[in-house]
């Protein structure tokens, strides 16, 4: 089971592998080159990768200045793969890079490890450890801004997950991946590694987050149902987040999509696409790293004036509904509407207004994506990627977020909300 390396990238390369002499394993290299570029038309907004729960808020200093742009080549991206038969079935193993770890001063780009993992496939079961991609993951519709968009995940972590495959259509998954608690307190938001405040972080990492995913495929047609269990820890004892004191609380999350060619329903409309996803939880944070990265829970520790404190987990909810439509073999256009909502509890209330921790409780934010891609070289009748080695396309994002008591979160003067308008061009070239 190779769902971990993108389709877009491994589907092309079929028959490219080189065997090791002497050996029994094979050996492919992929990736791609990737160029990049973006205009806002009205906050200045500093990123390639815009989540929606960081766009500038209106009347802010950096909605001020209006706008903005730039381009690179930093989502470019490499990969390794083997494969080799052993006496206890197939081992693959997949080591893959990118450039979009830190920027340096003078612009230079870290090269970031994405991916290590190996995996044994015996008959129906499979077993992989190493970081790979989350069970939670899913990129729902096929967008090409940079940001980790509303609805969507890409978490990347180490894991240990068994995978079993009843026949051609279904497969039931289960992992134990590695913790990070993220908190947001009234000084902004806290994790689990690093550090916090000029000193350690008050939140701490203990238990593995549990997760499970069962996937239907016929065709172009794709149902999935994940879930996640997890646990959030803090102790703000020896932190800079005082008074001292521990709580703990319980993180869950279900999410459901359903991917159905529309041919299927109307013979006319061929290959294009239906997709429609929905969610509900409570302190899901980051596996949502667009929607609440920093928010798995809120606590008023911290905040001197009170008598009591506590650590709750935020619920939230959401869904996205989109259609590809496939104007002739190479070329084609996503639309999608993404919604979320988080409702914070009694706690966030005490936020003192105008700081960062107001300023980042996001209590709806939306998102409209439309784009149009041109893949010249598309050679394959499939609804899924590949479409060829090259991908050249324009696509128009629109981001809204509203902040919880709105205007009264913010310092005086300020508006309680966020809008993003934002043009993206872009290049891929695959190898």
């Amino acid at each position: 089971m190779r769902a971990e390396v993108d389709e877009a990238l491994r589907g092309s390369l079929d028959g490219l592998a080189l065997r090791v002499p002497n050996s029994d394993t094979t050996v492919r290299l992929y990736g791609f080159v990737r160029m990049t570029g973006y205009a806002d038309f009205n906050a200045r907004n500093q990123t390639d990768a815009a989540a929606v729960q960081t766009i500038p808020l209106t009347a802010s200093p950096a909605d001020g200045q209006t706008g903005g742009g730039d381009f690179t080549a930093r989502g470019s991206r490499i990969g390794l793969d083997t494969r080799t038969e052993t006496a206890w079935g197939r081992l693959d193993t997949t080591i893959e890079a990118d450039f979009r770890g830190e920027i340096a001063p003078g612009g230079d780009l870290a090269f970031r490890l994405r991916l290590a993992f190996a995996e044994l496939t015996r008959d129906s079961w499979s077993y992989l450890i190493g970081q790979a991609n989350s069970l939670w993951n899913e990129g729902v519709i096929e967008a090409f801004h940079d940001a980790t968009n509303l609805n969507q995940s890409f978490i990347r972590q180490a894991q240990i997950r068994a995978t079993h495959r009843f026949n051609d259509n279904w497969t039931l998954a289960a992992s134990l991946e590695a913790p990070y608690g993220d908190v947001t307190t009234i000084r902004g938001p806290a994790f689990g590694p690093g550090r916090f405040d000029g000193g350690a972080s008050p939140v701490f990492d203990q238990t593995p987050d549990l997760l499970a995913r069962l996937t239907y495929r016929d065709g172009g047609t794709e149902a999935v149902l994940r879930g996640l269990v997890r646990r959030i820890n803090l102790d703000t004892d020896n932190t800079t987040l005082q008074p001292g004191g521990s709580d703990s609380t319980l993180g869950w999350g279900l999410a459901g999509h359903l991917r159905l060619p529309a041919g299927r329903l109307f013979p006319a409309l061929g290959r294009d696409e239906f997709t429609i996803m929905g969610y509900v939880g409570e302190g899901i944070g980051r596996y949502f790293a667009g929607n609440g990265f920093g928010q798995g829970a809120v606590t008023n520790f911290g905040i001197p004036s009170l008598l009591s404190y506590s650590l709750d987990a935020v619920p939230t909810y959401g869904g996205t509904i989109g259609y590809r439509r496939f104007w002739t073999d190479t070329l084609r256009s996503t639309l999608a509407y993404s919604y979320a909502r988080q409702d914070f509890p009694d706690s966030a209330d005490a936020f003192t207004r105008g700081s960062a921790g107001a300023l980042s409780l996001n209590r709806e934010m939306q998102q409209v994506i439309a784009n149009l891609v041109w893949s010249p070289f598309a050679d394959r009748p499939t609804q899924r990627q590949p479409f060829g080695w090259l991908d050249l396309g324009v696509e128009y994002v629109f981001s809204r977020r509203d902040l919880e008591n709105g205007a009264a979160a913010t310092a005086p003067g300020g508006v309680g909300h966020g809008i993003a308008n934002r043009l993206v061009a872009f290049g891929l070239v695959r190898f």
